[in-house]
């Protein structure tokens, strides 16, 4: 599995442990930055994050920020991205289950690591139900 990933300052120190955790796991992880702690733009990461997986160059983004809402509704901002902004284990669940979500945006300033981990694993062991949810799906993309 190939996973794009990004932060900004404060999702920095979380971001990393993430990283080690998905290649452990043997996945092949992409580091869009930040590269500090230093106080950064969430934007200036999550668009080439977002690009990679609409793109398809990734199969799934992982967003992480502060409140997790900066960072997920930057990326969102694409056509072709459905992140979710997960706090619990369930909705990381739902996101996949019910919405098809290829990018997870986690809250590092009001989770802790642990959880982090687990809303991580419930994200990439679910998959798509697809039935009812597919026409849903289908309708987010704005169409001109």
């Amino acid at each position: 599995m190939k996973i794009a990933i990004c932060s900004d300052h404060a999702g920095y120190e979380l971001k990393g442990k993430i990283i080690e955790k998905l290649k452990a796991a043997g996945a092949t992880v992409t580091d869009y930055g930040t590269n500090s702690a230093d106080s950064c733009d969430y934007p200036d990461y999550a668009h080439p994050m977002a690009d990679d997986v609409e793109s398809g160059r990734s199969d799934f983004g992982v967003a992480i920020c502060g409140s997790g809402n900066g960072i997920s509704m930057t990326a969102n901002k694409h056509q072709g991205i459905r992140c979710a902004l997960c706090w619990d284990v369930e909705l990381a669940h739902l996101a996949r289950q019910h919405n098809d979500a290829n990018v997870l945006s986690m809250p590092a300033r009001f989770i802790s690591v642990d959880k982090a981990f687990a809303i991580v694993d419930e994200f990439f062991a679910t998959d798509f139900e697809g039935g009812r949810h597919v026409g849903r799906v289908n309708k987010i993309p704005v169409k001109k």
